[in-house]
């Protein structure tokens, strides 16, 4: 009998989220994951690795609360924000009863969690600005624990309208819990919604130090949200989710001085992007350019197949999205450093 038989139905039927480095990819310049072009240099001490560490280590709690301007309450750290949405499936959904809410395209961890967890998918497309079709969402209500939003939504770059997410926060109180995936924030922060957390508890605002932070790979991770809701995620997560080198190098990073390079770093980045927009504006193979506002820019080309298979021949590699709804022939560029984003201007001005 084959072990595969053993497994979970909705194991066995689950397909995996495909990751930047699940898909590989043979190149020497990688703009799939929106990742940051470099990284800093971070001072570890080793005396503390014969103890388990701390499941909350005070030091990031209270840096990051200061960060976010939340109280230390209202915070929770975990391996990566991937691990925050899926403790929030595990917490507030019941497996095969109860379903979450999304707004695809958009970031595919959300329904990945909740098909792991056994919790059902409810879809709304957005409306043709990739803001959420609000009146579809309440009429969709009925069974639904978690809504997840993401701003700026992966692979569009829109920013939600705070105005839709006010009346869906206003509709589901006592009822769900509406998620604001803020990923990529620290690249327009005057978007944030962390601000309402006060005043909605049903709202949750997860983040992480992935992108503006340029530490993917440290994989740490942020949920902040009212203090009930963070009291309920630390019963269901791990006894030792943040690794003592983890807690340490977040630390560094959310000191002032790390703050200080973040920002510049934020500053550089979005410099080369407005500028790599500006160079593709008038290309003949460009049709539309999406919002802006993370580290990443989405394209729709004309053939979005023949930018894609062009810039792999180079060694460049991107993340094609051209199957998804309402992103045929689109293509998501990370912003790199300088010569990587000339890397990649070489190439589409080849096709032109």
């Amino acid at each position: 009998m084959s072990l595969t038989k053993l497994a979970c139905k909705r194991v066995q039927d689950l397909t995996p989220y495909m990751s930047a480095r699940r898909i590989g990819g043979k190149g020497h310049v990688f703009l799939n994951a929106n990742e940051a072009p470099k990284s800093e240099s971070y001072t570890l001490d080793s005396s503390k690795l014969n103890r388990y560490p701390e499941c909350q280590p005070a030091e990031v709690i209270d840096a990051y609360a200061a960060y976010a301007g939340v109280t230390p309450e209202q915070v929770l750290v975990s391996r990566g924000s991937d691990e925050a949405i899926e403790l929030l499936v595990r917490t507030f959904c019941e497996p095969g009863k109860e379903e979450i809410l999304i707004c695809p395209p958009t970031y595919g961890m959300y329904s990945i969690s909740a098909e792991t967890c056994g919790v059902g998918i409810r879809t709304v497309p957005p409306l043709a600005d990739f803001q959420p079709d609000v009146p579809a969402i309440l009429s969709q209500l009925e069974g639904v624990k978690v809504i997840f939003f993401c701003s700026p939504n992966n692979p569009t770059g829109t920013v939600l309208d705070r105005e839709k997410l006010l009346t869906v926060l206003n509709a589901t109180q006592n009822k769900a819990i509406v998620v604001v995936d803020e990923a990529y924030i620290e690249f327009c922060p005057q978007f944030s919604m962390v601000d309402l957390l006060n005043d909605y508890p049903n709202l949750v605002v997860t983040r992480t130090l992935s992108k503006g932070f340029a530490l993917a790979g440290l994989r740490c991770g942020f949920t902040l949200a009212n203090p009930e809701v963070i009291g309920l995620m630390l019963k269901v997560i791990a006894p030792y989710p943040i690794a003592e080198p983890v807690a340490q190098i977040a630390a560094q990073a959310l000191s002032p001085a790390g703050l200080e390079t973040m920002r510049k770093r934020i500053t550089w980045l979005n410099d080369l992007k407005q500028q790599f927009k500006a160079d593709i504006a008038g290309l003949p193979c460009v049709q539309d350019i999406f919002d802006d506002n993370g580290n990443f820019v989405l394209i729709r080309f004309t053939d979005g197949a023949k930018v894609f298979s062009a810039m792999v021949e180079q060694g460049i590699i991107l993340r094609d999205f051209g199957n998804k709804a309402m992103l045929e022939n689109s293509v998501r560029v990370t912003i790199g450093d300088e010569a990587e984003m000339q890397a990649v201007l070489s190439v589409l001005k080849s096709l032109a």
